[in-house]
């Protein structure tokens, strides 16, 4: 399977092995090691390590057995809904209840629970552009429907997609007005997670947001990881979300729900979307499991979420530190301080050079320090994800520098040349 399928395929199956990234987490993209049966091999020996590993930055549900799933769902839910109350049918009781809780967060007037976040976005604008009667859509082409969707939003919904801006962060104000071509909605993707989970400032946003509405254009966020954002803007949820006229926001990603998201906005917009979500086919028998891990993941991982971020960035500087004291040449941590909990880090070697050497650190250490798969960024230049979750708060800056010290001399290692 090639690095691109499994990116594809990783982006509706599972977020990264956290929530957060889980597409390349979970589903465990692959270093281009060879043939299937390498990159098969690769994948059970990360799973293996993580799940065998003392010490790892991050543990998501996604990553456990289904009885272990299960038992966790059964021990939080009674702390968050009434699991004596009936099951839903199409929507109703814990599904609608999980609806207006989302709404009540957002400060807005309805959400509707959608089975994806796929499904979600391409309802949202789609109704949006039969209200502009525009279907050009201004977004990034790192935004997640250019590069993890196969291009739902032309190829099932008869949007045109066009991109305002090709650097590495969200389109600034300027260019949003200068852009040649009229367009009916903006997205914004809060964070711009393929750029490295980067967002801009609070008030890089609402310029962006203002100069979208002197186009007489509606403003969509992709906010899939919007709850990791609060602590970069410096604001509460309701007040980020009252910038766009519709927010999107995943219950797996940064929540650790089974899946699920939901679409919030004006009552109007929710109502017409539901009709959509029929037709598409989102109008699931019961979904109460589902439902169910989101409103915990709003009652437990929710508030923990500040902290997660603010770790991150203690971890960070700790892996700078520690690249420096091993003298890896050009490591680099991106963004240097993180935006959200999560981040990448790039390292000047062939992918399968620096899989290797994490794998090795994981099952003869005990200590995973990179649990996620290498993608390529050029010849000779490796990058992976790294995400700060409840582990992740044990580990110390010393930690983290040992562990560095530890991976890049198997690093030294798998870079010398074999006779």
């Amino acid at each position: 399977m090639s690095d691109t399928a499994e990116r594809d395929i990783s982006a509706d199956t599972a977020e990264r092995e956290d929530g957060g990234a889980a597409e390349r987490d979970v589903s465990d993209t692959t270093e281009p090691l060879g043939g299937q049966d390498e990159e098969q091999s690769v994948l059970e020996r990360r799973a293996a390590a993580h799940r065998a590993a003392r010490r790892v930055l991050s543990r998501a549900g996604a990553r456990d057995t289904i009885r272990e799933r299960l038992a966790w769902l059964q021990e939080a839910g009674p702390e968050v809904y009434d699991l004596d109350e009936r099951a839903d049918i199409y929507g109703n009781r814990i599904v609608a209840a999980l609806e207006e809780r989302v709404a009540a967060l957002l400060g807005t007037e309805s959400a509707a629970f959608f089975p994806t976040g796929t499904m979600a976005q391409q309802v949202a604008l789609r109704c949006w552009a039969a209200r502009t009667g525009d279907p050009t859509v201004a977004l990034h082409p790192l935004s997640h429907p250019e590069v993890h969707e196969r291009h739902a939003f032309s190829q099932v919904s008869g949007l045109r997609p066009v991109h305002v801006t090709s650097e590495p962060r969200l389109p600034t104000a300027e260019e949003i007005r200068e852009f040649p071509e009229p367009f009916g909605a903006l997205m914004l993707e809060l964070p711009l997670r393929d750029a490295g989970f980067v967002l801009p400032t609070w008030e890089e946003l609402t310029e962006a947001v203002e100069a979208a509405r002197e186009r007489d254009a509606v403003v969509h966020f992709d906010g899939a990881r919007l709850w990791e954002s609060i602590t970069h803007f410096g604001r509460p949820l309701d007040e980020i979300a009252g910038l766009a006229d519709s927010v999107y926001v995943s219950f797996y990603k940064s929540l650790d729900g089974f899946g699920g998201a939901a679409l919030a906005g004006p009552a109007s917009l929710i109502d017409e979307a539901k009709t959509w979500r029929h037709r598409y086919g989102g109008m699931v028998f019961q979904q109460f499991p589902t439902a169910l891990s989101a409103l915990v993941g709003l009652d437990r991982e929710l508030p923990r979420l500040p902290d997660y971020v603010r770790h991150a960035r203690v971890v960070a500087a700790a892996l700078r530190e520690g690249f420096a004291a091993a003298g890896l040449p050009w490591a680099r941590v991106h963004p240097e301080v993180p935006h959200t909990y999560e981040f990448q880090v790039w390292l000047p070697y062939d992918v399968d050079v620096v899989a290797e050497a994490a794998l090795r650190q994981g099952e003869e250490t005990g200590t995973l320090l990179f649990a996620n798969g290498w993608q390529s960024g050029g010849p000779g230049l490796a990058w992976t994800e790294v995400t700060v979750r409840a582990a992740g708060l044990e580990w110390t800056a010393d930690d983290v520098r040992d562990a560095v010290a530890a991976f890049a001399e198997r690093l030294r290692d798998e870079a010398r040349p074999r006779s």
